[in-house]
């Protein structure tokens, strides 16, 4: 459909959320969706008050959530204490609640945030009003999870999701490690839909255990996103420059190039992208 995607990384420190819609060539946006609900405890932006106070809307039509640790939910409640409705909401399936709740139980304390995730496990199991392919303005998802019990561990049974406007394509795969990587690498599905993948956000935040070099025997991404807070640790530095395409994006507000773009520099990073593929990033800062 005529019209440009319009994705929006957001400075979430070490967490992660994005938001997602589709622009109709009259400037209309279409229905929102949302890739985590992490928020910013230094800035205080959350994405449920960004939602209602600056969008104006009180309805979520697609929530993704691709990791059940809590920097990938931590403003999750907060959408229901706003009064947002949220139409669907997108797991990995294999992964049943009380399976996730004796794993949660057994990493530490279950906040609000984690019990709303867990409650929408039961809750989100009817077939969607509007699926998500066909109304997204020509904007399509494909999801893939490794399955429980093959892993017990929340990054390893993240779910992987490509999102495709015309021939771009961005991979959002939670906080998958290694052997995650490379179990989905046994499906021919996943290996074929690696293929032509645009940009990359880093697995874990861009940390050394979810980096895995095998992926990239299918395909070079134009640039990597990392979504992480100051450096710390040296497992915040893999090599991912060299896993990308040599000219790497032009970012329109620096006119510089740029392989790897991170939130810890570049704070909001925005992907406009029109129905033939060709797509300008924006960032918040000069980095």
């Amino acid at each position: 459909m005529p019209g440009t995607m319009i994705l929006q990384i957001w400075d979430v420190q070490h967490g992660a959320c994005a938001m997602l819609t589709h622009e109709s060539e009259y400037g209309v946006q279409g229905r929102l969706a949302m890739i985590d609900s992490g928020d910013n405890g230094t800035t205080g932006w959350k994405p449920s008050t960004y939602i209602k106070n600056y969008l104006r809307r009180d309805v979520l039509d697609y929530l993704f959530i691709t990791n059940a640790d809590l920097d990938h939910m931590s403003d999750l409640n907060n959408l229901w204490r706003e009064g947002i409705t949220v139409s669907s909401f997108y797991r990995n399936r294999s992964v049943s609640s009380g399976a996730l709740r004796i794993i949660k139980e057994a990493s530490g304390e279950l906040t609000d945030d984690i019990e709303r995730y867990l409650t929408l496990h039961s809750d989100y199991v009817h077939p969607l009003d509007a699926p998500f392919d066909q109304s997204m303005g020509g904007i399509t998802a494909t999801t893939f999870f490794n399955p429980y019990p093959r892993f017990y561990d929340t990054n390893n049974l993240s779910l992987v999701v490509f999102f495709k406007f015309g021939p771009f394509k961005i991979l959002f795969p939670g906080d998958l490690e290694e052997d995650g990587w490379l179990a989905l690498l046994e499906q021919p599905a996943f290996r074929a839909e690696l293929a032509g993948t645009t940009v990359l956000v880093a697995s874990h935040h861009g940390r050394s255990n979810g980096y895995c070099q095998r992926i990239f025997d299918y395909f070079t991404p134009q640039s990597i996103v990392v979504s992480d807070k100051s450096i710390v640790h040296t497992t915040q530095k893999p090599q991912y420059q060299y896993a990308v395409a040599d000219h790497g994006v032009l970012v329109s507000n620096t006119n510089r190039r740029r392989r790897c773009l991170t939130t810890r520099k570049d704070g909001w990073i925005l992907f406009k992208v029109s129905e033939n593929g060709n797509y300008t990033v924006t960032t918040e800062y000069n980095g």
